[in-house]
């Protein structure tokens, strides 16, 4: 599939390929109308426009990125802001602000990155409804990464697949012309359910998360459809869908508490849910493994260091990065003609919180 370029619009319009220009970067300078015109023909011919004047020349820019809707968090989860108006700028990160699941990926898109020579641009959107920012990091770039979500869904990405090659990290519907990154969320979930059972004989759990995202639907599912096959009691599932910076983060998990309706297991999403999970638990004086096991999913740097380390599914997030960089990489700036999925293997990782270690 050819890229369009710049030429193909201005001819589509019946102007110059200046007109074009000047439509994307001084658009006071063209009239309404004829504004309008190139607009159309770039929308009907999927063109996404350069903002390297060097790369509209040779068609490439020698750069590829890496887009977020949410990839910075600025504080815990579940925190209130007030508890972090001073800035210490000395005080060491988080590792429940950073590293994440986004910051070990990122860090292997850029290291391959490295490897082959080329440059890396950060993108990241700061509404739902920012279509501006990836379309103008898509027209930077010879091939775009981006992780999808629930914030994402506004975003043109079915057009930028047909315009530059894109992978989707963590999200795969096997009909856009993309190359999608994921990893074994069945096996991983299945391994889980298997241990609380086989190790541990829990006969009743519930999953806690956020259904935000491809990663958590379908973890979700796995979790729903292992557990009816071990012939396990499934609690009332935790779903939140409150904001997890808000003081109504995990409502439903404390509605348990007080009812004293809580499972032997729970079952989290992913890491960062889990170990808000355990705080929780612990300040309501539930402890964990003796009174609950809560294990999570994604093996970020947090869950290995926590007080209480967790049991989760560790995910291979540098060289989740470093696969869709070399999928861009291999691509020459080229777009997919039909969808592709890469699957990435996952590892059972054991800890205190379901007493293994």
């Amino acid at each position: 599939m050819r890229k369009t370029t710049v030429y193909d619009v201005a001819e589509r319009a019946g102007v110059s390929t200046a007109t074009v220009s000047f439509t994307f970067r001084r658009p006071d300078k063209v009239k309404p109308a004829t504004r309008e015109r190139v607009l159309k023909a770039a929308r009907e011919l999927d063109y996404v426009p350069s903002a390297n004047a060097r790369g509209l020349a040779r068609g490439k820019t020698g750069a590829l990125g890496l887009y977020s809707f949410d990839m910075l968090i600025e504080r815990p989860q579940g925190s209130d802001l007030e508890d972090f108006a001073t800035e210490d700028i000395f005080e060491r990160p988080d590792v429940l602000v950073y590293p994440l699941y986004a910051d070990e990926v990122q860090r292997g898109f850029e290291v391959e990155c490295w490897h082959r020579g080329q440059t890396v641009l950060l993108g990241t959107a700061v509404s739902k409804r920012d279509n501006g920012s990836i379309t103008d990091i898509a027209g930077r770039v010879d091939g775009l990464a981006l992780f999808p979500n629930r914030g994402t869904d506004d975003l043109p990405v079915a057009r930028l697949c047909r315009s530059i090659p894109v992978v989707r990290i963590g999200e795969t519907d096997g009909e856009l012309p993309s190359a999608d990154v994921i990893c074994d969320n069945e096996g991983g979930i299945e391994a889980l359910v298997d241990h609380l059972v086989d190790v541990h004989g829990v006969t009743e759990m519930s999953f806690i998360g956020e259904l935000a995202t491809y990663d958590m639907h379908q973890r979700f599912e796995m979790f729903q459809s292992r557990a009816a096959e071990r012939g396990i009691a499934m609690g009332r599932p935790l779903l939140d869908d409150s904001t997890s910076s808000s003081r109504e983060w995990l409502v439903n998990l404390c509605e348990a508490i007080d009812a004293e309706q809580l499972p032997r297991a729970l079952v989290c999403g992913n890491d960062q849910t889990a170990l808000a999970v355990i705080d929780l638990l612990r300040d309501a004086g539930v402890r964990v493994p003796q009174d609950v096991i809560v294990t999570g999913f994604d093996g970020i740097l947090a869950s290995a260091l926590a007080p209480v380390t967790l049991t989760t599914v560790r995910q291979p997030l540098g060289a989740m990065g470093r696969l869709a960089a070399k999928l861009l990489a291999e691509c020459d700036g080229m777009p997919w003609d039909e969808p592709s999925v890469h699957r990435m293997p996952v590892k059972l990782v054991l800890g205190n919180s379901c007493g293994c270690a």
